[in-house]
């Protein structure tokens, strides 16, 4: 039976892959922090799915999760990675890191190239990555985890670059898999807007929540290039594909980004 493993699948687009998914009769784990949400989609759902409660703000929970994901699903055919909360205010997790960058890029690094082994399993895996589909940058160099002048809603942006960044040296390191990435950028969708807001973003964030598409239209929209991925690397956004060898996809800035990253996880406590 064919395996789907969504973060941030409990709400909005990722919720919406997830039951897209079960209808095709795929066995579906959702992670989330939520227990309700994701009790809630379990019931639902019926023997063919799971919820697995991890805060993947944390490189420890993440790390956690993965190992639980290896043991239980030795194949993976579809990795969405789609957790996500803004805060609108600078915050730290418990480890020290930067809250968005942790939950947005690190958990997304960890869990792309912790899931090679079962990935690499499946006949035609795909992971699918919420990034900025080139629409974001440049990256913050000298503060990746903007300790200074931190930009709001910019965050988000930031993250978005950072994991376009990571699709890239993704499918470089793994070449000689037949693992293919998507980087999807879905536009402005009428989801929850998951985070902690202040007066003027909340404000914003009604007035989203009403002109966004629904989560379902944003699914039609990547589907096809989940099922039929025409490229190693793929960008989409707003289901329109976008060129992948301009300047927003830098190999050495990927490699950059590789070797930052790797250097920060190997200094935290296992």
């Amino acid at each position: 039976m064919a395996t789907a493993v969504i973060t941030g699948g409990t709400d909005g687009i990722g919720r919406a892959l997830a039951d897209t998914y079960l209808g095709r009769g795929h066995q579906v784990l959702v992670i989330g922090r939520d227990r309700e949400k994701g009790q809630a989609f379990v019931d639902a759902a019926g023997g063919r799915a799971r919820f697995l409660p991890a805060d993947l703000a944390l490189v420890g929970e993440s790390r956690r999760a993965l190992a639980w994901i290896a043991e239980t699903y030795p194949r993976i055919d579809v990795l969405v990675l789609g957790a996500r909360f803004h805060r609108s205010t600078r915050a730290e997790t418990a480890e020290g890191l930067e809250s968005n960058f942790a939950l947005y890029y690190l958990s997304r690094f960890l869990f792309s190239h912790g899931l090679v082994g079962p990935l690499s399993r499946a006949p035609h895996p795909v992971v699918l990555n919420f990034g900025g589909a080139g629409q974001t940058g440049p990256v913050r160099w000298d503060d990746l985890q903007l300790r200074r002048n931190y930009p709001g809603t910019g965050a988000l942006g930031h993250g978005a670059k950072l994991c376009d960044l990571l699709g890239v040296s993704f499918t470089r390191i793994h070449r000689d898999t037949p693992i293919r990435y998507v980087l999807n950028h879905p536009g402005v969708v009428a989801t929850s807007f998951a985070g902690e807001y202040d007066r003027v973003a909340a404000a914003q964030v009604e007035l989203l929540k009403a002109t966004g598409k629904t989560a379902e239209q944003a699914v039609a929209q990547i589907l096809p290039y989940l099922d039929d991925p025409p490229a190693r690397l793929t960008a989409v956004l707003e289901g329109r594909r976008v060129p992948t060898d301009t300047g927003s996809f830098d190999p050495a800035e990927a490699d950059r980004l590789h070797r930052i990253t790797q250097e920060l996880l190997a200094g935290l406590p296992r």
